[in-house]
């Protein structure tokens, strides 16, 4: 079973790299507690998305850490990396998007595959639920989310984006971006539309289970995409816009997986010191060892 996970962003808000922060007891990335849940689980394909100025780091730094027997590919997400035929005529600094991250593993992965932020910390049991998805569906073209709850995904610090979803009993109907959720008394408030939630809906936090059919559907969308009269230097194409087409277009079905697991990110500076607090007080409980990688 493979990993991918997105490592390509530039952490604008939170002032500095957060994949290489080092929020572990023994000065571990953030990331290294996912793949270290995930090879507990049975993945043993680890694929890293991230810059090219960080690859040979990144991949120097796993390879020392991951046992001998896990494949591990560090792939760099180009702005040049389009399809055949297509062109773009512009400046821009900005990757194409969290689809476009997926896309540039095409030809690494070629069977089930989960997708996660490098950012983010998605707790022990969602690695277990996802593997466990996987294995009962191997070789059929249902996707999954692996879901969590609005109110346990929300920062102190500020407003965070969440796509919040509708479901009809373990199916995954639509997902819906919400780009400023804030704490409002009891309840989350949608500062851009107003919208007010109860906090227990179902969110995702980018933790996909994808099958290969995916890699085909970004291109076409793609090439959409940049033939589009409307794009402009900051347009991206997102993966839950991509899974939404081809459920609604009755390509796939797309399952929830129920997480159970508590989650948190770094998505500004002042999240570091919870994210610190959590690391430490879950490997003091036992649920990890330290140093992460003996």
């Amino acid at each position: 079973m493979t990993l991918l996970l997105m490592a390509a962003g530039s952490g604008s808000r939170y002032g500095k790299l957060k994949q290489f922060d080092d929020l572990g007891p023994k000065g571990e990335f953030l990331m290294e507690f996912g793949i270290s849940d995930a090879l507990k689980n049975g993945f043993d394909h680890i694929v890293v998305i991230t810059k090219e100025e960080n690859r040979k780091f990144l991949h120097d730094h796993l390879r020392k850490r991951l046992p001998a027997n896990i494949k591990l590919d560090v792939l760099v997400q180009k702005l040049t990396d389009i399809p055949e035929g297509t062109t773009f005529i512009g400046e821009r600094e900005k990757p194409w998007g969290t689809a476009h991250a997926v896309w540039t593993a095409r030809n690494v992965i070629d069977g089930p595959f989960a997708v996660i932020n490098a950012d983010d910390y998605y707790g022990q049991p969602a690695y277990e639920n996802a593997a466990d998805f996987i294995r009962a569906h191997r070789n059929d073209n249902t996707y999954a989310l692996v879901a969590y709850t609005l109110k346990d995904t929300l920062s102190e610090h500020g407003s965070v984006s969440r796509g919040v979803c509708q479901v009809e009993g373990d199916n995954l109907i639509s997902v819906d971006e919400r780009l400023k959720l804030e704490p409002d008394g009891d309840k989350v408030k949608d500062l851009d539309s107003g919208n007010n939630y109860s906090g227990d809906e179902h969110v995702s936090m980018n933790f996909w289970i994808c099958k290969p059919s995916i890699f085909e559907k970004i291109e076409s969308d793609f090439r959409n995409f940049l033939a589009s009269t409307e794009l402009g230097m900051k347009s991206e194409l997102y993966i839950p816009k991509i899974i939404q087409d081809m459920l609604q277009a009755e390509q796939i079905e797309v399952k929830i997986v129920p997480s159970e697991s508590d989650w948190f990110g770094v998505t500004y500076a002042s999240d570091r010191e919870k994210a610190v607090s959590e690391l430490q007080q879950q490997t003091d409980e036992g649920k990890y060892v330290s140093p992460l990688w003996p």
